[in-house]
């Protein structure tokens, strides 16, 4: 994984609309198989070569969750970073996200409650520069107030 910013934590305090921050991952057949073990989602399409050939994806795909996980990675990571709960998230999968792909994820701030320490997010994840999922996530985030 190589993450284009730090890790840590931005506190409701300093985060300001349009702060964004990312990371890119390779998706491996590893990432693909632990997924499958995790989450107990062995659909063919994900690890089955001919099975997958005869779809409309003409080949093997990541779940789709495993995907949005990038997402979930930045959240909890990055911006806002440690201590960030998650109250809610929406996604729209877009296109396949194939072994192999560098998948850029992505988390944008669009909207800031700092009564309530509530954070709106722009959500998406991008191969090749072309959306592959978009979203948004709605999170409290953490404050310098509570450590």
């Amino acid at each position: 994984m190589l993450d284009n910013q730090p890790r840590g934590t931005i506190v409701i305090e300093d985060l300001e609309i349009g702060m964004i921050r990312s990371l890119v991952k390779e998706v491996t057949d590893l990432d693909i198989e632990l997924f499958a073990q995790v989450s107990t989602d062995r659909n063919p399409v994900h690890l089955d070569d001919a099975y997958a050939m005869d779809t409309i994806f003409d080949g093997r795909i990541a779940h789709g969750m495993l995907t949005a996980g990038l997402i979930s990675a930045v959240i909890g990571e990055q911006l806002p970073g440690h201590g960030t709960v998650y109250l809610g998230q929406s996604l729209r999968f877009l296109g396949p996200v194939r072994p192999g792909d560098f998948v850029t994820a992505e988390v944008e701030v669009m909207e800031i409650d700092y009564a309530k320490r509530r954070v709106k997010l722009d959500t998406r994840c991008l191969v090749d520069g072309k959306p592959v999922l978009k979203g948004d996530a709605l999170v409290l985030a953490p404050s310098a107030k509570f450590d």
